[in-house]
């Protein structure tokens, strides 16, 4: 029966995040009390605004299919959108809105990927990344980041990793996993790279762009580099600052040729996203825009109240993140260690697994993404949940030896 199966799908791991969540939910069937802060969503409701823009497009009929690349009212929404918020002059007809991000990017690279190309993709990553490279026949070229450099890419690894064969460089910031961002000056580095290879294109995944903390000002690369805008890709979406992750609402603009490409693709595969969800996005990009420094303020001083108590956990170390609601702290000094029932700490997947069975608390491993020992909170609960749960990490790791 194997041989019914496509080749493709050995190629293809489960998601570690999908994993770990279920996990959680079967230690709270048997009963267990369990803080499960390993999904990357919102705790806040979407925004009455928009929920009542949805409620007003059922009322007016607006229950039909739609175009295959997004209602032209969300399209043109979309394209004032990045003119206003990141000064990138986009025409309507350059934008695409597909059935959330991940689709925008699987629909990227399905257009583009031909056998062996090279897709580079910086460590830690999005476990979603390699795998739809993967599935295109394409080969992840894996950078590493490291602590000390806030696991950003450095535009010297970068250069090592681009050859003849490189066709994509994924950029995500905020980065879902470690919460980093790209100031202007780290962003014009890399763009100043890239300016060297134009046979290299870019894929900025900026899903979390008003998730950012403190002074720190959000770009995108073809914002920094305008020479770059015939070659990237710059995909969004509402799910995460319009806490809209069910709706599956997510978009991007592009040229045109690859904007037609992946319009040719869609219309085999789903059409038009929901017709409903459509309209409810134009409301979150063009109506008031109040929430966004609520969502900040609260996604802020959760950080902070994380980073302050994992720091004061034995053997942990945690970088501030720039923005998202992620931190991917260290536990590289609990490697070794054992726990009170003798077991040996080998790999941040052992530190996890036992976090769970001692303390009912689920995060994810920093291996899954790419980067170990590390592990992947996300701090989208409330203060209350988010202090019970690192006060059990803090006896955890207390009790190893």
């Amino acid at each position: 029966m194997s041989s019914f199966l496509a080749h493709a799908l050995s190629r293809v791991k489960p998601s570690a995040t999908i994993a770990v969540t279920q996990k959680a939910r079967d230690l709270k069937a048997q009963g267990r009390e369990v803080i499960s802060l390993s999904v990357g969503e919102p705790d806040f409701d979407t925004p009455e605004h928009i929920r009542n823009a949805a409620k007003a497009a059922i009322d007016r009929g607006e229950t039909r299919y739609t175009p295959v690349l997004g209602i032209p009212q969300l399209r043109e929404a979309v394209a004032r959108k990045f003119k206003r918020e990141n000064g990138l002059d986009y025409k309507a007809s350059d934008t695409i809105v597909a059935t959330g991000g991940k689709h925008i990017l699987f629909n990227a690279f399905l257009a583009t990927i031909n056998a062996g190309d090279e897709v580079i993709v910086t460590a830690p990553y999005w476990v979603s990344y390699p795998e739809m490279v993967a599935i295109c026949g394409g080969k992840t070229v894996f950078v590493d980041t490291k602590m000390e450099d806030g696991f950003k890419l450095q535009p010297e690894a970068l250069e090592a990793a681009i050859t003849p064969k490189t066709k994509w460089l994924v950029l995500n910031s905020p980065s879902n996993p470690s919460g980093a961002a790209y100031s202007h000056d780290e962003m014009k580095k890399v763009t100043d790279v890239l300016l060297r290879h134009p046979h290299v294109h870019i894929l900025t995944d900026d899903i979390y762009e008003h998730l950012v903390y403190g002074d720190f000002k959000f770009v995108t690369p073809a914002q920094v580099e305008p020479n770059l805008m015939d070659r990237t890709l710059t995909m969004n979406g509402v799910s995460k600052a319009y806490a809209m992750t069910g709706w599956r609402i997510g978009y991007a603009a592009g040229p045109s040729k690859l904007i037609k490409a992946m319009d040719l693709l869609q219309g085999q595969q789903t059409s038009g996203a929901c017709s409903i969800a459509q309209w409810a996005a134009v409301e979150a990009l063009e109506g008031p825009q109040e929430h966004l420094a609520t969502f900040r303020k609260a996604f802020e001083e959760r950080r902070d109240l994380v980073v302050s108590m994992l720091n004061q956990a034995k053997y942990l170390k945690c970088p501030t993140p720039e923005g998202a609601f992620y931190v991917f702290p260290s536990c590289a000094e609990a490697i070794g260690r054992k726990t009170p029932a003798g077991k040996v700490i080998e790999s941040d997947e052992d530190f996890v697994t036992e976090l769970l069975e001692a303390e009912g608390v689920a995060v994810v491993h920093g291996s899954a993404f790419g980067t170990g020992p590390n592990f992947r909170i996300s701090y989208a609960a409330s203060a209350l949940t988010l202090e019970k749960a690192c006060a059990k990490v803090q006896a955890f790791c207390a009790s190893l030896k």
